[in-house]
């Protein structure tokens, strides 16, 4: 029960961020130019920052870097064709399941993963954090979208997905971050110290921006939310624990217990963001970032004291 306790003590403070968000989303003068403000900071200059501050005091490992990606693409690429099979079991409508391609794909391993990691592990992992996000974000900019628009009633247009993946700031700061790394580079005094100031703002950003949304959002009847609870058990228990089985045989499971805790991150405010872009049943995605943050409060915890 300690154990417990001291789990939920290193993610508390971040899920307190959370909840102030939710409750000054009920005040009158907040509105949605806030989340939007917020959202690009993150986007376009916070968690770049952090990227480019992890990657640039990165030690280049090729055995666990390499790991890390071919056994987190596995579990992405792996979840996403899963959708297939449960749709056509379940008889889901084409809007469902595209949006299900995006939803299984992206947990919060950024905006809710990295900081979740840091709290647990110390600042050690952020490196590690931040390549795990780069493969998440790399596959639902790629296949992921790809599913979506080649099962929509648009034609797939391979130009603009290159397009949207190559000019992710996200990715583009892991670009320059693993260049850096590789070549053992370093940056000024002066450009880290302002990278770090970026860095170390972006945490309480982003969450509080997560309290807003989902202190936006409708409550609705109980039987709406039923279809999105069974959805976030599968996300934050079933998907991580089936991924840890796969790994437990082979040697990289040693290494592996950030790998299997962003798995167990809730659904994520950008995959939401895709789905609205594309008309899917945001309904369904919008609650499912509601209710799997929430449950997410246990289940974290859980998880930390699960892989010690």
């Amino acid at each position: 029960m300690s154990q417990l306790f001291t789990a939920f003590q290193s993610i508390g403070p971040l899920f307190l961020v959370i909840f102030v968000g939710m409750v000054v989303s009920r005040n009158k003068s907040v509105d949605n130019r806030w989340l939007e403000i917020l959202n690009n900071y993150a986007l376009w200059i916070g968690f770049p920052a952090l990227i480019l501050v992890a990657l640039s005091r990165l030690e280049w490992n090729m055995n666990l870097y390499g790991s890390l990606i071919g056994w987190n693409s596995l579990r992405v690429v792996t979840a996403m064709l899963m959708v297939f099979p449960v749709s056509a079991l379940l008889k889901l409508k084409n809007s469902t399941r595209r949006t299900l391609f995006l939803a299984v794909s992206y947990g919060n391993v950024a905006y809710l993963g990295i900081p979740v990691l840091r709290s647990a592990f110390g600042d050690q992992i952020l490196p590690e954090a931040t390549m795990i996000s780069s493969v998440y974000i790399f596959w639902m900019f790629t296949l992921g979208i790809f599913l979506v628009e080649y099962f929509g009633d648009h034609k797939v247009h391979m130009r603009e997905l290159m397009i949207r993946l190559v000019t992710n700031p996200l990715l583009i700061a892991v670009f320059i971050g693993l260049f850096i790394a590789v070549n053992h580079l370093q940056l000024p005094k002066i450009v880290m110290s302002g990278l770090d100031i970026f860095a170390n703002s972006v945490t309480a950003v982003v969450l509080f921006s997560l309290g807003l949304f989902m202190g936006r959002q409708p409550v609705g009847k109980l039987r709406d939310w039923l279809p999105v609870l069974a959805f976030s058990f599968i996300i934050l228990f079933v998907l991580p624990f089936l991924f840890m089985l796969i790994l437990k045989p082979f040697p990289v499971y040693t290494l592996s217990k950030a790998w299997i805790l962003e798995a167990a991150m809730p659904m994520g405010l950008t995959a939401y963001a895709l789905c609205l872009k594309y008309d899917l049943n945001t309904e369904f995605a919008s609650r499912a970032v509601v209710a799997s943050t929430l449950l997410a409060l246990l289940s974290l915890p859980f998880w930390l004291v699960f892989l010690k």
